[in-house]
């Protein structure tokens, strides 16, 4: 065969390659991403001109690919897998010479592994696209759920507000008609009770709307945080929980409440020593920005269910057991965070337990 005959089978291979990793890449799937990668690497394994004695490995990330096992004593070309024009892989063709020191890679085979590591580059860009599109749509669902429950808990805290105060102020009343040592002494004691107690409800729903009055100081969020921490150590050890403190400032200044601040701060921790193992550590983080401060509670309990992460502020959600948690605690640091312009999130942390980030700005 001659050499411009050659050439030209060559040339054909090539642009059949780019034709059929087009198809793939325009037919993927995010989910099978590897099925994907593998399909290219051994498409554009058959487009070299020893396809036998080729291997077309893939490494990107947490993903390795390859069309064989790893040869000896093999020539290598190889492209940069950019995303966002950030190196994130590889794209590495290795050729066995060790039968023959006369066979090399042709020029138009680099230009090729150049063309398809570009291909493979602007796919996982827009995979990375559709997954940040599909978060934000996610986020913003919760965000107007969570704004129409804080809209109707709101309209139901108002309603019960003043029923309320009318049977705590009447059984009062009738309290004092009534001789202490009486049997209805006591019956009403627990009527003021309860009424008392479900006061309380009402203003854990008014902290979840943002409906309780606030008085914004510019104040230092450090001594907060381990004043919090010292009122809790007797917890920690009671409850055989370890703790550690990452703070590099030694002051973080932003407008707040105070008292709504170390609210937040109490409930988290709350929070993560209930669900802490023994022995478990509670980590608590605080970074500062320009314009922000970011404050990270972690534990090392069992985290959350997929279907729990979406409903974990929802007032009333609860993963503890009937009868030892309200479902309100989560809420209202919600509508404590939301009414200082701040946001919180939850989420499973990669080893095990789940960690609360909260993003708070500093005016």
């Amino acid at each position: 065969m001659g050499d411009t005959e050659q050439e030209l089978k060559e040339r054909i291979k090539e642009l059949t390659c780019l034709y059929e990793v087009s198809s793939i890449i325009g037919n993927a799937n995010a989910e099978l991403i590897e099925d994907t990668l593998k399909a290219v690497a051994f498409s554009l394994k058959k487009a070299f001109q020893y396809p036998e004695k080729t291997v077309v490995v893939f490494r990107i990330e947490n993903i390795s690919i390859s069309t064989d096992n790893q040869v000896s004593n093999e020539l290598k070309i190889q492209s940069h897998i950019k995303i966002f024009n950030k190196v994130k892989g590889e794209l590495i063709a290795g050729l066995n010479s060790s039968d023959s020191k006369e066979i090399n890679f042709l020029k138009e085979e680099q230009s090729l592994l150049d063309n398809v590591a570009l291909k493979v580059g602007s796919l996982l860009e827009r995979i990375e696209i559709q997954k940040n599109e599909t978060s934000l749509k996610r986020q913003m669902e919760r965000a107007d759920r969570l704004g129409i429950l804080g809209e109707i808990t709101a309209g139901i805290a108002h309603e019960l507000n003043t029923p309320l105060a009318n049977i705590l102020g009447f059984a009062e009343l009738l309290k004092n008609d009534l001789d202490i040592n009486s049997k209805l002494s006591e019956d009403i004691d627990k009527i003021i009770k309860n009424a008392i107690f479900s006061r309380e409800v009402v203003k854990k729903l008014m902290f979840f709307s943002c409906e309780m009055p606030q008085e914004m100081k510019r104040i230092n969020l450090i001594p907060h945080i381990k004043n919090a921490i010292n009122l809790l150590a007797a917890t920690f050890k009671k409850e055989q929980v370890k703790y550690v403190v990452k703070i590099e400032e030694e002051e973080l200044w932003l407008r707040a409440d105070p008292i709504q601040l170390t609210q937040i701060i109490f409930n988290l921790l709350m929070n993560a020593i209930y669900f802490s193992p023994t022995e478990g550590l509670v980590t608590i983080e605080v970074l500062g920005s320009e314009k922000e401060i970011i404050l990270k509670i972690s534990d090392e309990g069992k985290g959350f269910a997929l279907n729990e992460l979406e409903k974990v502020f929802q007032p009333f959600f609860t993963t503890k057991p009937t009868g030892e948690g309200s479902g309100l605690g989560l809420s209202v640091v919600h509508g404590i965070v939301a009414s200082h312009k701040g946001t919180i999130t939850a989420q499973n942390n990669k080893k095990k337990g789940a960690i609360f980030t909260i993003i708070l700005p500093k005016e």
